[in-house]
């Protein structure tokens, strides 16, 4: 396995780790092993994309993290402590927006702050729910309701629900893979907003790869299924904040692209061989 890591970096802080994981299920067929022997170290605060052909255990890998799925060998960690299942400090963004259609906005995010925050006064409660919807640039939509909003407006209700819980960890699977080419280059800017705004840690799930070098840190690249581990770790040296435009004509950037789809492209020819 390639990985163009740093030695300062691969020595900074582990904060989310995945020690010798395999996942494998059971079928009608018969077992199905997705990964194979999949070691990350992710550091507090990092972008992570994770970028591979259809089939290559992406989503499995970001619910292993989630703990929506247990490995059936090796350890996931989080903060130093065993992921033995879900916690709110991870929080999930789907594909999917998945607001509550009979709820407002405001209503869909209070109700994760109130499941977390249970405790505090309704005011509080209440602080907590706008400083989410502002973080998004929603405050306008407050008492609109899913179906009087945009695809776009939905997905960020789904990132404000999940920032509002303040996880010290947001997994992002393919947010915004549904969405049209304008609406997604827009919230993928407002997406560097929010996290240089809430400073946590991310792991997204993404077939882009423009989208994969605009945001990340380093892009973890998947070699094909069944039986996925990681082929490389590409670093992403880019300052921050990053200017769409300015990037486009940017030599490193464009170097970086060509580095994941040629491994897009090399992982494709074997799988047609």
């Amino acid at each position: 396995m390639k990985n163009t890591s740093t030695p300062e970096k691969a020595n900074a802080a582990k904060y989310v780790q995945l020690e010798n994981v395999d996942m494998t299920f059971t079928t009608k067929k018969g077992e199905f092993n997705a990964l194979k022997n999949i070691n990350l170290s992710i550091r507090e605060g990092e972008f992570i994309s994770i970028i591979g052909h259809s089939g290559c255990g992406k989503s499995t890998v970001l619910n292993l993290i989630a703990g929506l799925l247990k490995p059936t060998e090796g350890f996931l960690f989080c903060a130093g402590r065993e992921i033995a299942g879900p916690g709110p400090e991870r929080s999930v963004v789907f594909q999917n927006h998945s607001p509550l259609p009979w709820l407002t906005c405001y209503e869909n995010i209070y109700l994760a702050v109130e499941r977390v925050f249970g405790t505090e006064t309704k005011a509080q409660l209440a602080a907590r729910t706008h400083a989410a919807l502002e973080l998004v640039g929603l405050t306008h939509a407050t008492e609109k309701r899913p179906n009087e909003i945009s695809g776009g407006m939905k997905q960020r209700v789904g990132i404000a629900r999940a920032l509002a819980m303040e996880p010290k960890v947001l997994l992002l699977d393919e947010p915004f893979g549904a969405l049209d080419a304008l609406t997604r280059a827009n919230l993928q800017d407002e997406l560097m907003k929010i996290m240089a705004k809430s400073g946590c840690t991310a792991v997204m799930v993404t077939h882009d790869v423009d989208e994969s070098v605009l945001l990340s840190d380093r892009i973890v690249m998947m070699t094909n299924g069944p039986s996925a581990t990681i082929g490389e770790i590409l670093d992403v040296n880019l300052a921050r904040p990053r200017a769409r435009l300015e990037l486009a004509e940017d030599q490193e950037y464009n170097h970086l692209r060509s580095e994941v789809l040629r491994f897009l492209y090399e992982r494709h020819a074997k799988k047609a061989a």
